[in-house]
């Protein structure tokens, strides 16, 4: 396969992505809302909300190896199926014991589709430019973040219409794979390198995928079901959650073009102080609300950009292997990230409030801080 037609599969596969996680970002906060109405508290909430990224964490070690013998558009073509069946779930039932299962199938084809879409990124992108080709990427991913949650508002959706945009936008992901050209991996031709051997390698650069999961992928439903409960409208509520994805869209690319210019050791550390500033001020929410979405707007910029940059850095770490490994690695921390995120983070605010957060998230902050002293040589 020609670089300008594997290119254009990248784009295929990334568009298809962004349409996928767009439906997710506005499913997610309609569903928590609907579990907070129900009476649920929110630790119940973040148990649920982690149910994707459970099954994406224990999934992506073993899609290096699934890459490998299916190729990237049959692992793709599978993963939209998944997730459309999952999306289904939540559209034709209205109780959480047929939208459990529907999570962890969803969660199956997410696995697929992010270890495949990023996999190739990596691969393909050029390396003088690596830093702003996964920028933009992640800019697109964030922009479907920051949109999702707000389509309810915007359209003026109810509960039940809401799930239903989103399997017709799952069916427009699946519509782009089966319509890619069949593609060869270059994994097949480079030394392979397993997602275990890969965390062995990089462990402090996991560490901060890890906390990008948490603060951008693992806040958002907890946030707007608190949000719910202090009395907003399930729009109000969810836009919460938008601002996580608003951070998310604005601050991708600026990383990525950082990355490209400057010591990535200097943006990290930069990346963790800012997120122990906004960890920090959480606690006070209770007295101002504002802080819900300018925290929210921090976390989700800040957290998305120590994914990105995670990603950045292990393409040039793995430079001359197969990068299905390394990426998946940086997707296991990020997606335990997304994971443990919202079971944590619901069950210290609903027995610890806001100040209880703030101190939580200030540690894994201060984590970071040290991650980022030691990624990179």
């Amino acid at each position: 396969m020609s670089d300008r037609s594997g290119l254009a599969l990248i784009w295929r596969l990334g568009a298809a992505t962004t349409l996928i996680v767009t439906a997710s970002a506005m499913a997610g906060p309609v569903l928590a809302v609907l579990l907070q109405r129900e009476g649920h508290g929110t630790a119940f909430v973040g148990g649920f909300a982690m149910l994707q990224f459970l099954m994406v964490g224990l999934l992506i070690p073993v899609m290096p190896r699934v890459l490998k013998r299916w190729g990237a558009v049959r692992t793709y073509r599978t993963g939209a199926c998944l997730q459309l069946v999952g999306v289904l779930g939540y559209a034709v039932a209205d109780h959480v014991a047929v939208w459990a299962p529907s999570s962890i199938v969803a969660g199956c084809g997410a696995a697929a589709l992010w270890n495949t879409t990023e996999a190739l990124l990596a691969e393909e992108a050029p390396p003088e430019m690596r830093g702003r080709v996964m920028g933009l990427y992640q800019t697109a991913l964030g922009a479907a973040l920051a949109v999702g949650p707000f389509l309810p508002g915007l359209f003026r959706l109810e509960a039940r219409t809401a799930l239903w945009l989103a399997v017709a936008m799952v069916a427009g992901c699946l519509l782009l794979a089966i319509t890619a050209r069949p593609h060869v991996s270059l994994s097949a031709t480079r030394a392979h390198t397993g997602t275990w051997e890969a965390l062995r390698g990089v462990p402090w650069l996991a560490w901060l995928a890890f906390c990008g999961g948490v603060f951008e992928a693992g806040l958002g439903a907890v946030e707007a079901a608190n949000a719910s409960a202090s009395g907003l409208s399930l729009r109000a509520a969810a836009s919460v959650a938008g601002a996580i994805g608003v951070g998310s869209f604005l601050l991708q690319y600026p990383a990525g073009w950082a990355a490209d210019r400057f010591s990535l050791r200097r943006v990290f550390t930069g990346a963790a102080v800012a997120l122990l500033v906004a960890s920090a001020a959480i606690g006070w929410s209770v007295h101002a609300p504002w802080l819900m979405w300018a925290c929210g707007l921090v976390w989700g910029g800040v957290g998305g950009a120590l994914y990105t940059l995670a990603m950045v850095q292990v393409a040039h770490a793995f430079a001359g292997r197969a990068t299905a490994g390394g990426t998946a690695a940086m997707i296991t921390g990020y997606t335990w990230g997304g994971t443990l995120g919202p079971l944590a983070s619901g069950s210290v605010l609903q027995f610890g409030g806001a100040p209880g957060l703030a101190l939580t998230l200030s540690l894994l902050a201060l984590g970071a801080l040290i991650a980022a002293r030691r990624a990179v040589d």
